[in-house]
């Protein structure tokens, strides 16, 4: 008979055992008991000062108990400033068989992820610790689990497609960890968040599941053109396909998602853009910037906030439309320095761009009309070389 087995088995003949109702149950226990002996606090952290298995176990810190079995644990003190726990998370959790939510701090908890997990977790969140190794293919086991966030550990291997098929899985957060391969194409999940930014992912941009309404891919390695995915997006409130290889025209639908963060900058992006229609969100932040995009800066973008169209090969006028936000103060960044410009018309003398409110104009093809403080990444040049505008003429 296995270790705990014969533990349990004891305690509950013990002549000092009292009914479930008074007690928590032996092998939830034990296996508190168990994550007392991996875990302890870093230096400054009282977590584990109630967890004085002389007392109930229900009233420890982090622990809250249904009848005689936990429910819920949260493992370190949530306080900002908290410098969390060390150790390891033992493969003993598995036996806590109700519970639904365990969630750890930031911390210096390293190790595999435990092989097993209990079957009814409905919350997931390991974040901001060592955590190492490949995610286990027993993940998929957890058909009730809503959110998944491990991000920021020192998570390696290939995400599982299998996990994209939780069947109640709304929120998948696996940013900031150490991630290769492609991006599992799964169209038919209930995703509504997914964050896979900052890790070491390669291919396409796959077909995804229309439920989203917050995607971050940003910082990967991914290639291709995104002209036929990112349409199936209709839901889309966040986009960040930002600092990664992608390549192509850009869908004008995209532009007519109900999108406030719209983050594609330093990809290869190419062409015009022609949105169908103008952004929806009032003082949406678009970030366009380091790609290869050209033609005129379309009027349907007058509606953001924050502007960064820069390092680009935008040619013309800019449309009144935005010139007159930025002089309201209703464009608070306008960045389009490094591009074709020949014009941008501000009205008379008097008008000036307001206290708070970025614009950068340098290194076009035109001298800047007004004095504006630019990004130090703009350098010094105020405009380009009469051959330079000239060339770009000749192509247009």
């Amino acid at each position: 008979m296995p270790r705990l087995e014969v533990v349990v088995a004891v305690l509950l003949c013990a002549v000092f055992f009292v009914p479930a109702s008074g007690i928590l149950h032996p092998v939830d226990y034990l296996v508190l008991q168990s994550l007392r002996q991996s875990l302890a606090d870093l230096p400054g952290s009282v977590f584990f000062a109630s967890w004085d298995f002389t007392a109930e176990p229900c009233a420890f810190a982090g622990v809250l108990c249904s009848r005689d079995r936990v429910v819920a644990l949260s493992l370190g003190d949530p306080r900002a400033g908290s410098p969390g726990l060390t150790g390891h998370l033992p493969s003993s959790l598995a036996r806590l068989s109700a519970l639904a939510e365990l969630s750890l701090v930031p911390g210096r908890v390293a190790g595999p992820l435990p092989a097993a997990l209990p079957s009814g977790l409905r919350f997931l969140a390991l974040s901001g610790n060592h955590l190492s190794g490949s995610l286990p293919p027993s993940l998929s086991a957890l058909r009730r689990l809503r959110t998944l966030d491990l991000s920021s550990n020192r998570l390696s291997g290939s995400v599982p497609p299998a996990v994209f098929r939780l069947p109640e899985l709304r929120t998948l957060i696996l940013a900031h960890n150490r991630l290769y391969g492609p991006v599992p194409a799964v169209a038919s999940a209930p995703l509504l968040r997914l964050d896979l930014r900052s890790n070491a992912l390669t291919g396409s941009v796959p077909f995804l599941p229309p439920s989203l309404v917050y995607l971050s891919l940003a910082s990967n390695r991914l290639s291709g053109w995104v002209d036929r995915v990112l349409p199936r997006l209709p839901r889309l409130h966040f986009l960040d396909l930002s600092m990664n290889h992608l390549s192509g025209p850009l869908p004008a639908v995209l532009f007519t998602f109900p999108v406030s963060t719209l983050r594609l900058q330093r990809n290869q992006f190419s062409g015009p853009l022609r949105p169908a229609s103008p952004l929806l969100v009032e003082g949406a932040t678009v970030d366009l910037s380091y790609n290869r995009l050209t033609g005129n800066v379309p009027l349907e973008l007058a509606p953001a906030g924050l502007l960064y169209l820069d390092f680009n090969r935008f040619t013309g006028q800019l449309p009144a439309a935005l010139v007159d936000r930025v002089v309201a103060g209703r464009m608070r960044v306008l960045y389009l320095q490094h591009n074709y410009l020949t014009g941008f018309g501000i009205g008379g003398a008097a008008a000036s761009v307001p206290a708070g409110t970025s614009l950068c104009l340098q290194d076009n093809c035109m001298v800047p009309p007004v004095n504006a403080a630019c990004p130090r990444n703009a350098g010094s040049q105020r405009m380009r070389p009469p051959e330079q505008c000239a060339a770009i003429r000749s192509r247009g």
